[in-house]
């Protein structure tokens, strides 16, 4: 019987953990959930991003998802500016949110409980909302008048 050492049993732990952590994304670019993802820069930190640009993407966002890695989130399209509101239906995760307006201006930034249904919305009009893990924004240093750069192929919906 071979005995493999400690550290080399820690090491492969660790490398299993990480790709499952990846596993957010396959190799085409696209997370599991079949959208496609961006690299965006919300404060300090850069975020993978899943891209909800559908009605139906726009829907069904972040519900019925047990966890989510620090580095990962979802950045909602909509097509015109306009007053949004979010909930917490079937989602099991405490979350933030940053509306951004359609020049990329950050207009509000709230945190939003699991399961809550009351309708957290926009302080001003937005065309876009990012949703992290509660605490990365104020982690990010993220405040209210920043600047994000919505990538240019994720700045407009598909429907």
């Amino acid at each position: 019987m071979t005995v493999l050492p400690r550290q080399f049993l820690q090491a492969v732990a660790l490398l299993l953990v990480a790709a499952a952590l990846a596993g957010c994304r396959n190799s085409d670019g696209k997370a599991e959930s079949g959208l496609r993802v961006v690299e965006v820069k919300v404060g300090s930190k850069q975020l993978t991003l899943e891209v909800a640009d559908t009605p139906d993407a726009r829907q069904t966002g972040l519900m019925r998802r047990d966890s989510m890695p620090a580095d990962r989130g979802m950045l909602f399209v909509f097509p015109t500016e306009e007053s949004l509101g979010f909930y917490m239906k079937n989602t099991r995760i405490p979350l933030d949110i940053v509306f951004i307006d359609a020049v990329g201006q950050v207009v509000s930034i709230h945190t939003m409980k699991p399961y809550d249904l009351s309708t957290t919305r926009s302080a001003k009009p937005a065309k876009y909302a990012i949703e992290v893990n509660a605490g990365i924004a104020k982690e990010s240093g993220v405040k209210v008048g920043d600047l994000i750069a919505i990538p240019e192929d994720a700045r407009n919906t598909k429907q």
